[in-house]
């Protein structure tokens, strides 16, 4: 059965006599119980926090999607991302995190888990089954993010968890970018896959979440338990209004998906811009490795613009009417950024022009390639 379908009909309720389409949202703090002797009881929920079935729904769907044994939800993507993170480690513990992440993961792994005397070591996300020669007998995590922020590396993931497995390492994904739809990386050997639902799930840029789905039971216990622990909760609105983004986020991918591939193969091409930073391009450098792990695309990518001042770009870049300036991707609006001031590398060839992210929404291909066209006019 094809996702589109699985997802269409994945936790409804069954049908009855006026049954709604979608679980109903259970707003909830205290939660009453009948007899004094249930209040203490493991196998039910006793306490708003704890979710409702809103919730249980929503989890369902995330384990479809990643063919996981449990998923936690939590309010943020970044939340997603550090909360399974914490379940994994210990004070004088050693990670390797991809220098091709989510920016705000590496400012909590450098922050946050520095205090915790836990050290985090960057590696080049090309690297592959060499991760091997960084291994530390107290090294419990890898974290991995395919394609990588900003500059979109693919990771060679079935490399690097097997030599994961052969030492007992946990590997974490970011698995936003292909929203689970163009990658399956659980079953590439990844053992949590962490998604900011905000994104494609959301849908239209008014809700924030994310959700963490587990290979195995006793790693999804893990990170729900750290979780109820550090006092995660999630709100049985946002969950519902994911939920619902589950219905359509197929089409939605798929058009977001044919217009960011469109446009990267248009700018390829283009006078201005020097090289398209898109996995699904057959000009880019990891292409091999995108077409055997990946099914297809994502909405986002990146060009390096011949070199030009700093004035130009911010002038490109407002130059832009359909394109917004913001962070985040994969609502029904269309995005850009500007990415030199947030470009942070260690293990990565110096770009020789300007980065440019853009994030396509839901417009139509030609108006966004004859905004971007006139925008240009802004570099000389």
């Amino acid at each position: 059965m094809k996702k589109e379908t699985k997802f269409t009909h994945v936790a409804r309720p069954p049908a009855g006599l006026g049954t709604a389409v979608n679980p109903d949202i259970t707003r909830a703090s205290t939660l009453l119980f009948e007899k004094a002797e249930d209040l203490y009881r493991s196998d039910i929920r006793g306490y708003g926090r704890h979710g409702s079935a809103v919730h249980d729904a929503l989890k369902e769907a995330f384990n479809m999607l990643e063919g996981g044994a449990g998923t936690t939800l939590f309010p943020s993507g970044l939340a997603a991302c550090t909360y399974p993170i914490l379940s994994q480690v210990k004070a004088g513990d050693h990670i390797l995190l991809t220098d091709s992440s989510y920016g705000p993961t590496r400012f909590f792994c450098d922050g946050h888990l520095n205090k915790m005397n836990i050290t985090t070591e960057m590696y080049d996300p090309r690297i592959g089954a060499d991760i091997a020669k960084l291994i530390r007998p107290n090294t419990s995590v890898i974290l991995l993010e395919s394609p990588g922020s900003l500059t979109f590396e693919v990771q060679d993931l079935p490399a690097i968890t097997a030599v994961a497995k052969e030492h007992g390492i946990t590997t974490i994904i970011d698995n936003t970018w292909s929203a689970g739809l163009t990658l399956t990386p659980l079953a590439l050997g990844v053992d949590i896959s962490c998604h900011a639902a905000t994104k494609y799930f959301g849908g239209h840029s008014d809700v924030m979440s994310g959700a963490a789905v587990s290979r195995t039971k006793k790693l999804a216990d893990q990170v729900a338990l750290t979780a109820k622990h550090l006092g995660n909760a999630s709100s049985p609105d946002d969950a519902y209004q994911i939920l619902r983004g589950f219905r359509t986020v197929v089409p939605r991918f798929r058009q977001q998906e044919a217009t960011s591939l469109a446009l990267a193969q248009w700018l390829a091409d283009h006078p201005k811009v020097q090289q398209v930073l898109h996995p699904a391009h057959p000009s880019h450098p990891d292409h091999s490795i995108w077409k055997r792990d990946f099914t297809g695309g994502g909405c986002i990518f990146s060009v390096v613009l011949n070199p030009c001042s700093e004035k130009e770009v911010l002038s490109f870049v407002n130059a832009l009417n359909l394109f917004g300036i913001g962070y985040s991707y994969g609502g029904f609006e269309s995005l850009c950024i500007h990415c030199d001031p947030q470009l942070k590398r260690s293990h990565a060839d110096k770009l020789s022009g300007p980065l440019i992210r853009f994030a396509c929404g839901l417009e139509a291909m030609d108006d966004l390639k004859d905004d971007i066209e006139q925008a240009f006019n802004e570099i000389s």
